[in-house]
């Protein structure tokens, strides 16, 4: 049907991902890497300045090279909440920082890119 999009089960709306690539520096365990990135954003998920997250990892080699082998996205309701999460480990400081600093201490190559899911609210179809 021309002009309609099906957006799937449990579509939120105008949700904001934030995805991250990187490498981990020699000698880094991956699996310490995980827990750490655990702990970090379940933190924030818990403060509710993120809806949710995932840590993939790049599987058989595939991938463009300037990405890196793990892949993080944190999903965010709009972007209120991702500049409050951002304001937040920014302070570098206290809780946060202790959570955050084994989980960037442990990256090299990082990259990032910020998307929203499309059709988006401010985008409605022609009718």
């Amino acid at each position: 049907m021309p002009g309609v999009f099906y957006l799937g089960a449990g579509y939120a709306a105008g949700v904001n991902h934030y995805h991250m690539w990187c490498n981990l520096k020699d000698g880094r365990k991956d699996l310490e890497f995980a827990g750490a990135v655990e702990a970090y954003l379940d933190f924030l998920k818990g403060q509710g300045k993120i809806e949710r997250w995932t840590l993939e990892r790049r599987k058989f080699g595939f991938g463009p090279a300037g990405l890196g082998e793990f892949h993080i996205v944190v999903s965010t309701d709009d972007l209120a909440q991702l500049d409050a999460a951002f304001s937040t480990v920014a302070t570098r400081t206290g809780e946060v920082e202790r959570l955050h600093a084994p989980v960037y201490s442990a990256v090299t190559d990082f990259v990032s890119a910020l998307y929203r899911d499309f059709p988006d609210p401010e985008r409605s179809p022609v009718p």
